[in-house]
Order: C-alpha cells, then structure tokens, then sequence
C-alpha cells in the first residue's frame, strides 16, 4: 500500500523579545527597552541551531523595532534560507490603531527589513493575533500594501485576542485581492474548538496533546497546520518581570525549560515549511 505524502505545514517564530509581549504591555514601559536586556539574538541563534539540526526552513514574523538593532540576525535568517516577515515595528495591537497609523506601522517595518536583508517583504503577523471582527479594514490596508498572505487571525475566544466566527482555514478577506488569510490553527472535538497552533497552548499542554490535535486536522480534515511560538519560550534564564498579573506571569513563565525538547519532537513528527509556501498552496485552492 503506497502511503499518501505528508502534508507540509506552516512554521512560524513570532521575533520579539521577553519584554514586548502583550501580557507585559502595563507594566513595560516602551521608553525602557532599550535599557534593558535584548536577548532575543541569542534565542534566535539557538532556534536556527535547532531548525537545521531537523533540516527545516521556517518565517520569522519580525518586529522592526529588534531588526534595527540585530541586523546581523536578520541577515542570518534569511542567509539561511528561511522566510522573514513582518510583524509590525513595535507589537502594537492592530486594534489599538487607526487606518492611518497602522499604513505607517507596516511601512517603517517593511522598509527595514527589507533594507537588511535585500529581499521583499510579503507576509504578515499582528501582533497578538489582533486583527478580529473590529477592524476587518486592516485587511484591506494589507492588500493595499501588495502583501501575498497574513497570518493575523485566530478563530477562537481568548481573553486577550479571537475572531470566533472567522473560518478556520486559509481564507481571502478582501474582494477582488490576491491577499490571503492563514488563520492560527485550531481543532474541533466534542462540539467545541480549541487552540492547537504553538505559543502557550503549544509549551503548557503535554507534547502528546498537540501531536494529537494537529494529525487530526492533517488527517481527517486533510488541511495543513501552523504552528508559532517565541525567542522568549526557550530561554528559562529570562528576566522575571515584577508587578504583573499573575495569570500573565503564569502563562509567560511555565515550562520554558520544556519548550525546546518539545520543538524537536514536533519538528520530528510533522513535515514543515515556510509560511509563503503554504500560502502559495492554499491559494491553489480557493476560487478567484
């Protein structure tokens, strides 16, 4: 009996640094970062180690805000042969803005990364997941800005992000544009729909429950998977971040020592690939 092909699914590092995520937002002060310590060039380091080890390529949805200040890194990804992308200049979330200041926000990122690594910029990732059901405009404020695919939504309920009736896999959200959506990845048991694509999911559950969740959707749903996670969630050494909540400290910091064992099974068990390429694919499949 001839095997089917394994589905190749989307690899993804959302490139930002312990003290930018948005559960820290509050107590971070963005006029204080450059005072403290940028670790995110040595985590990237040891991810690329671990990628090549498993003969993977991936995209780096990259921040512009840490690409001006490791450009080398930057040139290092991309030498290597994986994607960068864009994922906006400094996490600010895509609703806390307008038409205007987003156009801005994705220009000042492109523009640098594109300046560093000579190559052209077509994906992108909102921070925090947030472009949702108030502010479909930003997907036309991408397309305007020619990009190929976003990666931007996540069809759940989450306290901090979701769009939970956005369609679950690749989708085009704007009439009569090339640009496709490739929303975070979820599955559905039992009457409901639960996370499956990385980040916290990925690093707090046991490794077994995300291998399950993702050969259900690659097998009975046929559809490839993405998967995303951090610099941050590999480096159990960060600093700890005093005064914000506790669900948010909880969530940041369990389990980071298990993060990168967990990534090598992953990258064991699926096939995996740029996130340009699968948007290439998925848009084979959807009508024009």
């Amino acid at each position: 009996m001839v095997m089917p092909p394994r589905l190749v699914n989307g690899l993804s590092v959302d490139v930002e640094d312990w003290f930018q995520v948005g559960a820290f937002e509050g107590v971070i002060d963005r006029a204080s970062w450059d005072t403290l310590d940028l670790r995110v060039e040595r985590n990237c380091d040891a991810i690329l180690a671990v990628f090549d080890e498993a003969g993977v390529k991936g995209t780096f949805f990259t921040l512009g805000w840490v690409a001006q200040r490791v450009p080398a890194m930057i040139r290092r990804i991309a030498g290597e042969g994986h994607e960068v992308a864009s994922h906006g200049w400094d996490h600010a979330r895509v609703f806390t803005l307008d038409r205007a200041r987003f156009a801005d926000d994705l220009a000042r990122a492109r523009d640098v990364l594109e300046q560093i690594t000579g190559q052209a910029v077509t994906g992108y990732r909102a921070p925090s997941f947030s472009i949702d059901a108030r502010n479909g405009w930003a997907h036309e404020v991408l397309a305007e800005a020619g990009y190929r695919y976003s990666s931007s939504v996540a069809p759940i309920v989450h306290d901090h992000y979701g769009w939970r009736d956005a369609p679950r896999f690749a989708f085009r959200p704007v009439a009569g544009a090339d640009l496709l959506e490739i929303p975070v990845t979820t599955v559905e048991w039992a009457g409901r729909r639960m996370a499956a694509g990385g980040g916290g999911f990925f690093r707090l559950f046991p490794y077994a429950v995300s291998r399950w969740a993702l050969q259900r959707v690659n097998r009975r749903e046929a559809r490839p998977v993405l998967t995303y996670f951090h610099p941050w969630e590999i480096d159990p050494g960060q600093p700890r971040v005093a005064g914000a909540p506790w669900r948010s400290r909880v969530r940041h910091y369990s389990r980071l020592d298990a993060m990168a064992g967990k990534l090598r099974l992953l990258l064991r068990d699926f096939a995996w690939g740029r996130m340009d390429a699968l948007a290439l694919a998925e848009a084979q499949r959807l009508p024009r």
